[in-house]
């Protein structure tokens, strides 16, 4: 017997970034980065949060910089 398995249909989101036409993410923008962040201080993956991959990189390296100057924590427990 052979199970009929459903698909679910992936919601495809828009890049916010790319609404709000910011063209560079800068790492002292922190409650800006802060939406990127999971609880435990993660950064979301694309299929998550929308992002295109253009602004996705632009956020990962922001969310680093911001790391290495303390302004935003490696990791909340």
């Amino acid at each position: 017997m052979a199970k009929s398995k459903k698909r679910r249909k992936r919601v495809k989101r828009k890049c916010r970034l790319c609404e709000m036409k910011i063209d560079y993410v800068d790492y002292k923008n922190i409650s800006l980065l802060k939406e990127f962040l999971t609880d435990k201080a993660k950064i979301t993956p694309r299929r998550l949060n929308g992002n295109c991959a253009k602004h996705q990189r632009m956020v990962k390296a922001a969310i680093k910089r911001a790391r290495q100057m303390a302004l935003l924590p490696y990791t909340k427990e």
